[in-house]
């Protein structure tokens, strides 16, 4: 009897330690897996908002341009390694970061905006607001400011600590991209065809987004020159603030959209209907291939394109980010903690 009653009390302490373990194990589970929430600073900085947005406004307003190179930032990070504000990062001598990546190097910009979002968001709620989540909401912000379609932003990001050169070489698919190469590279970030059209009007190759940025001759030298499934007349435009001969006039600028170059807007994709696409990557969109029907439906459908770019970029939001205990809330943007 009384080893029985040893027994029972040694199972019921045994339990109680498996549930003590189980209990510890879904917490640190739930900790390092914790879900994006559109109201994750709802109590603790709850001007977060309203500050982000004063201060985009400001850039965007001294720099129409601005807008299109914030939501460029917010793309090549989430590109690279998922949203954890990788690409805001400055090079230290344990690790070579992805700001001078082919990608990136001589294009990518919007750095000094970010770093006074971050110090504006500091002064009312230090230590809390992580920089991944800033270019999240910064990007929304500058879509809505330049006339585009706004949207929940899903929060709770929080940065890495480190960066890679290498990975943003890889990750970013460059304007010489064909569909396949598009089509694949979005796909293995749980991104859809669909979705894939949709973001290019405000996507990754270039100085800006698509519909609202420009590019460097660079960037079209050869499609303005070598390729037929362009308009002459936009190429003979083109040309002449991009000569042919490598070395002259490589950061010279064009717009991607020539029509309405600083407004959010389905331009970008009527301008691929008459082969007016700037880049290689962006004539691949309407070119005989799969997605041209796409391409025609958000020519001809402004609200169709518009509610499918705020779904694709919440799904782009979702990539792989940093949550509960994983990375930090880096103090300034450019450094680790």
């Amino acid at each position: 009897m009384y080893m029985l009653g040893n027994t029972k009390m040694g199972s019921a302490s045994s339990f109680s330690k498996f549930c003590l373990t189980l209990l510890l194990l879904v917490d640190v589970l739930g900790s390092s897996n914790a879900q994006l929430s559109t109201n994750f600073y709802s109590k603790s900085c709850p001007n977060l908002l309203s500050t982000v947005k004063s201060t985009v406004t400001s850039a965007i307003n001294k720099e129409a341009r601005m807008g299109a190179s914030l939501l460029r930032l917010f793309f090549h990070d989430c590109f690279v390694n998922g949203c954890d504000g990788s690409v805001l990062l400055d090079d230290t001598s344990s690790f070579t970061g992805e700001k001078n990546a082919n990608p990136n190097r001589n294009s990518a910009r919007g750095f000094d905006v970010v770093d006074n979002i971050k110090s504006a968001v500091e002064n009312v709620c230090p230590g809390v607001v992580s920089c991944a989540d800033i270019l999240a909401i910064a990007a929304r912000d500058s879509v809505e400011i330049l006339g585009g379609p706004k949207w929940a932003v899903k929060l709770g990001r929080r940065d890495a600590r480190s960066a890679s050169q290498s990975a943003a070489n890889n990750g970013i698919p460059p304007p010489t991209s064909n569909l396949n190469r598009l089509t694949s590279r979005f796909n293995a970030l749980g991104l859809s065809t669909r979705d894939l059209v949709a973001l290019s009007a405000s996507s990754v190759n270039c100085a800006g987004a698509h519909t609202i940025g420009q590019a460097r001759c660079t960037s079209f030298r050869a499609r303005i020159y070598n390729e037929s499934n362009i308009d002459a007349s936009f190429a003979q435009t083109r040309q002449r603030n991009c000569p042919r001969t490598t070395g002259s006039g490589d950061n010279n600028l064009a717009p991607l959209d020539i029509q309405t170059p600083t407004s959010f807007d389905n331009n970008y994709f009527k301008n691929l209907v008459s082969q007016r696409g700037l880049l290689h990557s962006d004539q691949q969109l309407f070119n005989g291939g799969s997605t041209d029907s796409i391409v025609r439906g958000y020519g001809n459908s402004p609200s169709s394109f518009n509610s499918d770019f705020v779904s694709a970029m919440i799904k782009m939001g979702d990539i792989s980010p940093l949550t509960g205990s994983r990375g930090e809330i880096r103090k300034n943007c450019r450094r680790a903690n």
